[in-house]
């Protein structure tokens, strides 16, 4: 499955490239990349494990860029 959600309040291009290293090495993740200027992150993970790997992923960039929405719908 592939997914992209919405990011509210990344601020900082640098921390979205972090974000988007800790996202990429989360167990299941086939691809993932995050887009500062258009705010969005894109993942791409088995389905039956998608669900997991966004929590792990809403995890991970909250310890990057605290303030950063993630909008998962």
């Amino acid at each position: 499955m592939k997914k992209t959600f919405k990011l509210e309040d990344l601020d900082c291009a640098h921390c979205a490239a972090k974000m988007e290293e800790a996202v990429k090495k989360i167990d299941g993740v086939t691809d993932a990349a995050v887009n500062f200027l258009a705010q969005k992150m894109m993942i791409e993970a088995p389905d039956d494990k998608f669900d997991e790997v966004v929590k792990q992923a809403v995890k991970a960039c909250k310890k990057i860029e605290p303030d950063c929405e993630i909008i998962v719908k």
